[in-house]
């Protein structure tokens, strides 16, 4: 999935093309609203859509200064979908994937002012009006989302923390202070009572809401409650709530607005745009459709893709063809070296005979010059015959790298074509014009080796999927493994639940044909006699006989020689209505110069609920290095974003001087969970797309401790209590060397002046590994007093005396029981069930707004009904 995609996801995600949303003057371009297939055909949602987009248009303009607005907007519809005036999608991509629970909600992986990923909404949410009532209009969720997707910034609003103490008073968490409300407990008789308070945390017990009032002096914030009609702009500092246990203050420590000005990808052009004379004109849309997929090979076949590479590009497209390129799409082939041909016209996928046919076309000899533009123009054609042009149909453009003619001249028309063009390079310095064209057609670069057991080039081919946002019906690979030995060669593949048709195992060998065994979990053995094996191919071929038996399937195979000996195994959902477990792979940056640490990301799901306490390893590999491994955490510290929402990070900081890395995720075997499962026991390996780093000194970067952004504290009698994830010696990796501990009576004086904060004694304070669950208590030289506020916060040093930033600000209070509970002016008034509605809605916003409850919503019922493994 291209950068920044604005996804609707309706069943259905709003995502941009994948070269990304635009700010083109005072008007965002390229915004993509796709449509899940899996969704009924309903042209109100195009309509509903339209009327979002619009009304947010404007509360946009308002909200931020009359600067911006929504210029353009694209909405991709499901193949499925007949119509006669949906035009043709050009690199449009559709991820869109159904979605449960009604509340719309951003995909977050970075840290404060990185870019999201998608923003979800549903169509129950989008066609029913009642909803208005419950969130607010659709106008104004639409910008608040925006707001998470484009600036990075976060919730105001905490469900799990919805009170806090502020100087002996009971405060509702929220942004700014100045909106004003009463608490309240709706029974289920509906009821109006008052809040009682828990002898525990002096705090409202569960149930008790803050009621915004109607009529508020204040405007602010978007990220608190848009929903309340007087709501029409963001926090800034004068008025931003530091105190507030919300996302927003532990992830970025600053004001939205700030956050918007100063570290977003838009604050260039926001800080130096005039604002518009005159209210913006209404969003332009158009409604584009993606019908048959059509994709070209065009493959090197010049001399410097002899001896091992053309055979590799040999078996690579074999696997493409017989086990990744869906039935009813249309393939064609072109070979290119000194001269272009083609090989085979476009051709529909209809069978296994019409696959292995193709199969057969495959080059099988290199010679001669490295002419691309006479592939590129061969290729295009060749996709160009169905219906005149190349709009959203695809190339996947194989080479050694280096052009012997100047293919500057003909990627601007290839690229202006409307194909989306993948491009693989068997090359440490292929040409840059490579990666533009996958960059600017919404397509993949990928640069495998050729190293005999590496299968960066069989995973780079498994990779190049067209999603329809149906994962039932596209291919999963389980395993991707090789190995150099004289003797045996030996492990285990795990086949769950949700996967298991169409199972396959490739096993590629070097020089001779090795001995195979494969064992069901019930034991049956499938030998060479069950196997195809193409001797020109030095591949042996299984095709596991209807649906695989779920479980540990082992293979053993018996090297007759030395070797290198590769294996991938890929399957498919048994069911049209499980879905299976995927990993998709993400990297923050495509290029690197070393002085901002790249991250690794991983997301680990079944249709978009999060797969919890996963064991999750990116391998990343460089031409000129060996590969490195990093385990990936979900534990809401250091690169990772949100505890528990199965997006699985770490920092990449052991950076060499490469050209490109390729990133492998395999999460082996989890453990077993105590409850009833439907899913236990899984393996996947995805392959990300390449990346550059680049650095100019010899000597890679050293990088701070990473900054702590769950520090909580807790005081019991004159004890302080501080918790914390331990960070690195190098961002979120080894071990720090020392913490200096402040705490003061001044949240603001801690958190922009530190070192004038009270120092709390840690020379008793060793730190643990990164990841580590810290905890240190302490008295202060103080007496606390009953209602007192404290606040406190943490540094970390490295051996090279450089210290992380200042981490988020805790507080804790001293809190005697209340004599007596809250009381309420009205604690008897009796509500019809509309009225309450009414007044309940403003509260359930923060909830459902919350993205951290939200996960965690999501999580708890994920793992109770299906994955906590």
């Amino acid at each position: 999935m291209g950068s920044r995609m604005m996804f609707v996801l309706l069943w259905m995600l709003l995502s941009s093309t994948s070269t990304g949303i635009k700010l083109d003057g005072n008007g965002y371009v390229d915004i993509v609203i796709a449509i899940s297939s899996k969704v009924t055909q309903d042209n109100r949602l195009i309509d509903k859509i339209k009327e979002m987009v619009t009304e947010g248009s404007l509360y946009l303009y308002h909200a931020l200064d009359e600067k911006v607005y929504f210029r353009e907007a694209t909405i991709l519809v499901p193949p499925e979908w007949n119509g006669m005036n949906f035009t043709k999608a050009r690199t449009e991509i559709d991820n869109a994937n159904p979605a449960y629970g009604v509340e719309p909600y951003t995909n977050q992986y970075g840290e404060c002012g990185a870019e999201g990923e998608f923003i979800h909404f549903t169509p129950e949410y989008l066609l029913n009006d009642t909803f208005i009532q419950l969130y607010g209009s659709k106008g104004r969720i639409f910008v608040h989302e925006w707001a998470h997707l484009r600036w990075g910034v976060y919730d105001e609003c905490n469900g799990e923390k919805p009170f806090y103490h502020s100087n002996g008073r009971i405060e509702a968490t929220r942004c700014s202070k100045n909106i004003g409300g009463q608490f309240y407990d709706v029974t289920a008789g509906g009821s109006l009572q008052q809040c009682r308070i828990d002898p525990q945390t002096s705090l409202p017990t569960e149930g008790c809401m803050f009621f915004p009032n109607r009529n508020q002096i204040s405007n602010s914030s978007i990220m608190f409650l848009p929903g309340l009609d007087p709501v029409t702009a963001f926090c800034h500092e004068n008025e931003h709530n530091y105190e507030a246990p919300n996302m927003q203050n532990k992830k970025c420590g600053k004001a939205t607005w700030t956050v918007i000005f100063e570290d977003s990808v838009d604050k260039d052009a926001l800080r130096s745009l005039k604002p518009l004379q005159s209210p913006p004109p209404p969003p332009s849309f158009k409604v584009v459709q993606r019908k048959q997929r059509v994709v070209c090979l065009i493959l090197d076949v010049s001399g410097s893709m002899g001896g091992s590479r053309i055979l590799q590009q040999q078996q690579a497209a074999t696997h493409f063809l017989r086990n990744i390129v869906e039935y009813e799409a249309r393939v064609g082939i072109v070979q290119f070296s000194t001269y272009a041909s083609t090989l085979s016209p476009l051709t529909t996928i209809d069978s296994d005979t019409t696959k292995e046919n193709l199969i057969i076309l495959l080059p099988k000899v290199a010679g001669g010059s490295t002419n691309m533009c006479l592939g590129l123009s061969q290729g295009l054609q060749v996709i160009q015959a169905d219906n005149g042009d190349a709009l959203g149909d695809e190339i996947i453009f194989l080479t050694d790298g280096q052009a012997t003619d100047n293919i500057a001249v003909c990627v601007p028309s290839a690229i202006q074509s409307g194909a989306i063009i993948h491009t693989l390079a068997f090359s440490n310095s292929a040409a840059r014009e490579l990666t533009e064209m996958a960059n600017k057609t919404g397509g993949k670069f990928l640069s495998p080796n050729d190293k005999t057991t590496s299968n960066q080039l069989m995973d780079a081919f498994a990779s190049l999927t067209l999603s329809t946002g149906d994962y039932t019906k596209e291919p999963v690979q389980l395993e991707s493994i090789g190995e150099r030995t004289s003797d045996w060669f030996n492990g285990t593949v795990s086949v769950d639940q949700t996967v298991g048709n169409k199972t396959s195992f490739v096993i590629i060998y070097e020089l001779s044909s090795p001995i195979i065994y494969i064992q069901s979990p019930s034991g049956l053995t499938y030998t060479q006699t069950n196997m195809n094996h193409d001797g020109s191919l030095k591949t042996v071929f299984l095709k596991v006989p209807r649906t695989a038996e779920p479980g540990d399937w082992k293979y053993s195979i018996q090297a007759t020689t030395n070797q290198a000996i590769t294996l991938t195994v890929t399957s498919q959902a048994p069911q049209a209505d499980v879905p299976p477990i995927t990993v998709k792979t993400h990297m923050n940056q495509k290029s690197s110069d070393g002085t901002k640490p790249m991250i690794v990301f991983a997301e680990v799901s079944q249709n978009y609920r999060p797969v919890i306490n996963a064991e999750v390893w990116a391998t990343l590999e460089s031409e000129t290095g060996s590969p490195q491994t990093l385990q990936l955490l979900d534990n809401g510290a250091g690169a990772d974003a949100i505890k528990d929402d199965g997006i699985y990070s770490r920092y990449f900081i052991k950076m060499v001087n490469v050209n490109k890395s390729l990133v492998h995720l395999n999460p082996p075997k989890p453990p077993v969970s105590d409850e009833p499962l439907e899913v236990v026991n899984f393996t996947r390996t995805a392959t990300g797309e390449s990346f550059e780093v680049t650095l100019s000194g010899t000597a890679p970067p050293n990088f701070p401790p990473n900054r702590i952004t769950d520090l909580s504290a807790e005081i019991q009698e004159d004890t302080v209590l501080l918790n914390w994830t331990a960070p690195g010696e190098d961002l979120d990796q080894g071990t720090a060397k020392s913490y200096e501990i402040r705490w003061s009576f001044d949240l603001k004086m801690l958190q922009f002046n530190f070192s004038n904060g009270h120092a709390v004694n840690t020379t008793a304070v060793s730190p643990q590994k990164a990841g580590s669950v810290e905890q240190h208590s302490f008295n202060l030289n103080i007496t606390i007093q009953n209602g007192t506020t404290l606040f406190f916060a943490v540094q970390s040093e490295d051996k090279q005396k450089a210290k992380s930033e200042t981490s988020n600000i805790a507080q804790a209070s001293k809190i005697l029981p209340a004599p007596k509970p809250l009381g309420i002016s009205n604690p008897d008034i009796n509500l019809t069930v509309f009225v309450i509605s009414l007044c309940v809605v403003t509260m359930l916003m923060c909830f459902i707004f919350a993205v951290v409850i939200r996960a965690v919503k999501f999580r708890k019922r994920s793992a109770q009904k299906f994955l906590n493994v």
